[in-house]
């Protein structure tokens, strides 16, 4: 009975509405903190997760092993790997395949890889007007790691200490 007469009361003289307008007048002579996004870029954290790369040595050879460990920890299973071996005994990849769609970008690949082969860059731009569009091949995860290699190596060089 009394939890409806308050009830009551509060729905007779607005008061939901009239704090509601009371925020609302508090924050709107203040500063404005919006950022003007392709001009201006906010600050990234130095462990910021975006689009996947695949890593070369220094002598232009592919890191991957194919061991499939990525493959494997993968939660949202959207690692695709083929391998078949060489002359020389090795194993590498003939298919390496990430379906962003399905990635929840978690970074179990890049943790699990020995010879941290997979990374996830800092990129964050990219876009797929079609489902195909985002599945990433192993040439396309190759060129980002070859454009993207001087960013990775100092991310690296800085978090070196928390590996």
């Amino acid at each position: 009975m009394i939890k409806n007469t308050a009830r009551y009361i509060k729905s007779l003289f607005l008061l939901e509405l009239i704090k509601g307008l009371r925020l609302t007048g508090r924050y709107l002579f203040k500063r404005k903190i919006t950022v003007q996004y392709p001009e201006e870029k906010t600050p990234q954290s130095q462990r910021f997760r975006g689009l996947h790369a695949l890593r070369r040595y220094e002598n232009g050879e592919e890191r991957c092993i194919a061991c499939k460990l990525c493959e494997a920890v993968c939660p949202a299973v959207a690692i695709t790997i083929e391998s078949e071996e060489r002359e020389d005994g090795s194993r590498r990849t003939t298919l390496y395949d990430i379906d962003l769609s399905k990635c929840i970008y978690c970074g179990f690949c890049e943790e699990s890889c020995p010879v941290d082969a997979i990374v996830e860059t800092r990129i964050f731009e990219y876009h797929g007007e079609k489902r195909s569009d985002l599945i990433m091949t192993k040439e396309m995860l190759l060129e980002i790691g070859d454009q993207a290699e001087e960013q990775i190596a100092k991310d690296r060089a800085e978090d070196a200490p928390y590996r």
